[in-house]
């Protein structure tokens, strides 16, 4: 029996082990005194504002999907999630060189939000075996 198997067959660690997984990703990093990034001012803020609203949008869907369908699951991602970004900032006011930012966790809040919010745009209604998403495309609207 494989690994993927295994965890198929225990639903609970299936649907909690990724997020709590990635949460310990989101920790490792943020208990490096430096990381790197570029010495370009902007890039630096574009390539962290960006690292940071993407790294929180993947926690958030994946809250989400451990959460399943239930009522008011997003809100509750969403919550949990920038309980985590907030954690997240007070720990780095404990490791020597890093400091918690106000920015990160607008940028971590801003990120978890767009996430919840593509990913519920992309995924299929309850009970829907055929979905093609919410974008229609009619065969006479092609141009080739």
């Amino acid at each position: 029996m494989t690994a993927w198997q295994w965890l198929r067959r225990h639903p609970a660690l299936h649907l909690w082990l990724p997020p709590a997984a990635w949460m310990g990703g989101i920790f490792a990093l943020s208990a490096q005194s430096r990381l790197p990034h570029p010495k370009i001012g902007w890039a630096d803020l574009l390539l962290s504002s960006g690292g940071h609203a993407l790294v929180f949008a993947v926690l958030a869907v994946l809250w989400l999907r451990a959460l399943g369908r239930r009522p008011h699951a997003w809100r509750w991602a969403l919550l949990l999630t920038t309980l985590y970004a907030l954690s997240d900032e007070w720990h780095q006011s404990f490791v020597p060189g890093r400091h918690p930012d106000p920015w990160d966790l607008l940028c971590d809040g801003v990120g978890a939000a767009a996430g919840l919010w593509v990913w519920t745009r992309i995924q299929p209604p309850a009970g829907c075996k055929s979905w093609r998403g919410t974008i229609k495309i009619s065969p006479k609207s092609r141009s080739w």
